[in-house]
């Protein structure tokens, strides 16, 4: 009732205007652009109530409709810190913050597009990898931990790509094997990997830093530190352009 109100509101006071200039001598566009205001506000009540409709379909109210706006549209400063970090560290032309982990089949799916950018642009992009290990998945803290392991031997993006392809087989057997693959010093791997209070620490924090940025899941990117819900090869393509 208050929105019909305003909009009631808005449509007298035009009108109220035009009156007076029309006895001041206004002419016939003066009434035309009033019947083209009336007609936009007829427009924008009824585009209104469908935006509501569809809220209300989903269980969301204006309210939280406006903070999410607000959310995908926030461009966070998202640290480094002891992240892997791949790509141009200096001036690259866009920076892409992944929050991911190794248990999640769509972080799987997106790790060879991950791999071809890494490949494509390592002179234009920073890649940033934040662990984000969901509650529900119980090999992936461990898995992040192996991760953490071949970093410390300068390897983890080769591990990363490496480990994506075993989503759905993680186990501490499975970790040994991939660092065989890749050329890891295997006993201090294993010394390095065990997920004690510090490693789980150190992936917390990752964790935390995605919850107060607004991670909805897994994976979630950033770039240039705003989320982006619809990620893919061809969105960075053409924000590369427009960055050019």
């Amino acid at each position: 009732m208050k929105r019909l109100s305003i909009v009631a509101m808005a449509i007298l006071v035009a009108s109220l205007v035009a009156c007076n200039q029309a006895s001041a001598g206004g002419s016939f566009n003066q009434q035309a652009r009033l019947d083209s205001l009336e007609k936009d506000f007829k427009q924008v009540k009824e585009e209104f109530e469908i935006i509501k409709y569809a809220l209300d379909k989903r269980g969301i109210s204006l309210e939280d409709a406006r903070k999410e706006m607000e959310a995908d549209n926030k461009v966070w400063d998202i640290p480094d810190e002891d992240s892997p970090v791949f790509g141009n560290t200096k001036n690259p032309k866009l920076t892409i913050v992944e929050f991911t982990e190794f248990q999640c089949p769509y972080c799987s799916r997106i790790a060879p597009t991950m791999q071809e950018l890494n490949k494509k642009y390592p002179n234009e992009i920073k890649f940033v990898y934040k662990h984000f290990p969901l509650s529900f998945h119980s090999n992936a803290q461990a898995a992040a931990a192996s991760s953490i392991a071949a970093q410390k031997q300068g390897k983890f993006w080769e591990y990363r790509y490496a480990l994506a392809t075993h989503s759905r087989e993680l186990s501490d057997s499975m970790y040994v094997e991939v660092a065989k693959q890749i050329g890891l010093d295997v006993d201090q791997f294993k010394k390095d990997m065990v997920l004690d209070s510090a490693m789980i620490a150190r992936i917390d924090k990752d964790f935390q830093l995605g919850v107060k940025v607004g991670v909805q899941g897994t994976p979630n990117f950033y770039i240039n530190g705003k989320r982006q819900d619809r990620f893919s090869a061809e969105l960075v393509e053409k924000m590369l352009k427009e960055a050019k």
